[in-house]
């Protein structure tokens, strides 16, 4: 079983960047894929990235042309560098493994790191 601690979080201003990292117990290399997830407070949640080991990314609307996911499978990292944030990125951010099947199905969790976005 795959242990996954994110880092990275904090508080910014709107506009401002942040890098999260999801660093992983274990080789990711076969790992088919991996996300982040996000739960904001009274709210569900929700898909912000996948990304596949064959390279395909999968991005929620709200982030698009803003976020982007990759992975080091030399670290054992998947990182997720998000740009323009907003105060609705506020939440509390969860990297995941899983697999892809034509949606992306995470079944591994880190415990969350949380971002706050100041106006």
């Amino acid at each position: 079983q795959v242990q996954l601690v994110e880092s990275g979080g904090g508080l910014v201003q709107a506009g401002g960047s942040l890098r999260l990292s999801c660093a992983a117990s274990e080789s990711i290399f076969s790992i088919d894929a991996m996300g982040w997830y996000r739960q904001a407070p009274g709210k569900q949640r929700e898909l912000v990235a996948a990304l596949t080991s064959g390279g395909s990314t999968r991005y929620a609307e709200s982030v698009k042309g803003r976020f982007t996911i990759s992975r080091d499978n030399a670290k054992n990292t998947v990182y997720l560098q998000m740009n323009s944030l907003k105060p609705e990125d506020t939440a509390v951010y969860y990297c995941n493994s899983g697999y892809y099947t034509g949606s992306y199905i995470a079944d591994y969790w880190g415990q969350g790191t949380q971002v706050t976005v100041s106006s």
